[in-house]
């Protein structure tokens, strides 16, 4: 049985972690192996009067089926993003992190 999962990753234009969150996003997905199909994931950029009317958390933010797996409670903003993981604050949730929340 496999399941299907939307990703999307949502950036501003200058965001220096699109490619770290694309990376891990991949390596995610490509770990979890023949039980995942994911569509995407697809990067959407952002302008930022988009992202204010969006409820965009920062950049990047990253949607598993719409819904942002890692809440923010102050709002929000047209900032980079960072996350805390396992190695401290960085740019993007970790590899681990991905692969728990595409578990779910």
């Amino acid at each position: 049985m496999s399941t299907h999962r939307d990703i999307t990753i949502m950036v501003l234009d200058d965001c220096p972690n699109r490619d770290l969150a694309l990376d891990r996003v991949t390596a995610a997905a490509r770990n979890l192996g023949a039980s995942m199909v994911i569509d995407g994931p697809q990067v959407r950029v952002l302008s930022s009067h988009a992202a204010t009317v969006e409820g965009f958390h920062g950049s990047p933010t990253i949607l598993v089926d719409g819904t942002d797996p890692f809440p923010v409670a102050d709002g929000t903003t047209v900032a980079c993003r960072l996350y805390a993981t396992e190695r401290g604050l960085e740019g993007a949730p970790s590899v681990r992190q991905l692969e728990e929340v595409l578990r779910r």
